[in-house]
């Protein structure tokens, strides 16, 4: 009963940090990368589909991202869909290829992005210690059930408490590499 408490705080702190890297990956650096442009998407013979299921999206250089549609008449469709995205990019198409180039981030914007991590961090934190909560309760319930001791119940406490150290130490260092990401010129 408490390995499947314990595994289960594991399952969902894993979750939670998964959660927090998709969503850093979203935050843009100076530098190229397909994920930029994965949550574009654009109408494509009456339904919405995201740019990757009509395009090949490559990276051409370090600040520099190539579209290439799969079908001709798709460019125009592409360029709108990027341009009006809210990420304040600029197509430029040459014949079928569509060059997407990043605009260097200033020092001023670079610190507005890593307040969003600082933030985006804090909330994966916070995921973390309620599910830890959730399982010391459990924990409380079965023993006031007298299902398990209380000394079980506390050695059941100390290892959720390094589980929530471990993941929360996770979360420190994705955020530490992604603030030193942005900070990169």
């Amino acid at each position: 009963m408490i390995d499947e408490l314990k595994k289960d705080a594991e399952t969902r702190m894993g979750k939670s940090v998964e959660a927090l890297k998709n969503d850093l990956s979203k935050i843009r650096t100076g530098r190229a990368h397909t994920s930029l442009l994965d949550h574009i998407t654009l109408d494509y013979y009456g339904s919405q589909v995201p740019l990757s299921q009509v395009a090949n999206i490559s990276v051409s250089d370090a600040r520099t991202l190539a579209v290439t549609p799969w079908e001709k008449q798709m460019v125009a469709p592409i360029e709108k869909a990027i341009m009006t995205s809210d990420m304040g990019l600029n197509p430029m198409t040459a014949g079928e290829v569509i060059r997407v180039p990043l605009p260097p981030l200033t020092e001023e914007r670079r610190k507005d992005m890593i307040k969003i991590v600082r933030h985006e961090g804090e909330g994966a934190r916070v995921a973390v210690r309620n599910i830890r909560r959730d399982v010391l309760g459990d924990f409380k319930s079965l023993q006031k059930d007298k299902e398990i001791t209380e000394d079980e119940e506390r050695h059941a406490q100390d290892d959720v408490q390094k589980i929530t150290d471990r993941y929360v130490a996770i979360i420190d260092e994705l955020l530490k590499d992604k603030e030193k990401d942005l900070m990169e010129i």
